[in-house]
């Protein structure tokens, strides 16, 4: 059972201009998971018309974002200490889906990875490999 619910996830995103400026939504949360969606916009696309790495680190890091609080609770001050991304292929034109797991959650730093996929293309196959670190306050509720 996640520790933050979808309704409460949307209240904090009101707070993260980026957040809707980007368009992004969330699909699904569970304990330490989330799956998150980048939905497509002509304005991503970059010189060859893939979808831009910004745009998909972008949702990599908000996935995260979710996929901790999911797992600590409303902590809004967790923030991202280290985000490492691998580009494996082109993403079509179409929304980007994020498939976000924490791997381990420790007092202090949670550590995951994020799938990213192309909605148009085999899930199975990520256009991205995101690891990332986020730190959580030392004073954060029990």
């Amino acid at each position: 059972m996640p520790k933050i619910s979808l309704a409460e996830m949307e209240e904090i995103a009101h707070d993260l201009p980026w957040v809707d400026m980007l368009g992004m939504k969330i699909d699904e949360i569970g304990e330490g998971q989330a799956r998150v969606r980048l939905p497509y916009k002509a304005d991503f696309l970059r010189p060859g018309g893939t979808i831009s790495g910004p745009a998909m680190m972008g949702l990599a890091d908000y996935g995260m974002y979710v996929a901790v609080l999911s797992a600590i609770g409303r902590v809004e001050l967790a923030v991202t200490t280290s985000l490492n991304i691998n580009f494996l292929r082109k993403p079509g034109q179409a929304d980007i889906i994020g498939d976000c797991r924490l791997i381990k959650v420790g007092r202090r730093l949670a550590y995951g990875e994020v799938l990213l996929h192309s909605e148009i293309e085999h899930l199975d196959e990520p256009v991205a490999h995101v690891t990332a670190t986020y730190s959580i306050p030392p004073d954060r509720p029990a």
